[in-house]
């Protein structure tokens, strides 16, 4: 008989400050290169997601920012960089679509999630703009707007 694994949360990490610093408009979703270290410092939940962005270079896509401890009882043959720059696999339209916006329009890209899809682990970013601090204090007072209109609402009711 085996025995069935309880449903556990995908999400490895999350960029929460992403919504605070940017417009968030369009999202993709992106493998990543990884070595074996990587992979296993990853099922420990030893990743930091928080200054990570994602660039082009030579028609193709890199995530820099995101570091990934290696491991006390990693190989000692093998050279761990826990900040190195990481390849995404991208389809040729998303990278022509992604290289457009973000040379034309000016966009930045930033990574929001890590989290695995089957034994994958992949990547959530979106094109982003930033936000200037009017533009938070705006973002903070909707929020609070909202809130307070749910609580009359309820009140209310």
């Amino acid at each position: 008989m085996s025995k069935k694994k309880k449903p556990s949360s995908n999400t490895i990490a999350l960029n929460k400050k992403a919504r605070h610093e940017y417009f968030l408009e369009d999202k993709f979703e992106a493998g990543v290169q990884l070595e074996g270290w990587e992979v296993k410092s990853i099922r420990e939940g030893k990743v930091n997601l928080s200054d990570s962005y994602v660039i082009l270079k030579n028609g193709e896509a890199y995530l820099l920012g995101t570091q990934i401890q290696p491991l006390n009882s990693a190989s000692s043959h093998v050279v761990c960089d826990p900040e190195r720059t990481r390849k995404l696999l991208l389809k040729k339209r998303e990278l022509s679509t992604l290289i457009g916006k973000a040379e034309r329009e000016g966009y930045t890209m930033v990574a929001t999630a890590l989290y695995w899809k089957k034994c994958w682990v992949k990547l959530e970013f979106y094109l982003a703009k930033g936000k200037k601090a009017h533009d938070k204090r705006d973002t903070i007072k909707d929020r609070d707007w909202q809130r307070q209109k749910e609580r009359m609402l309820k009140h209310k009711v």
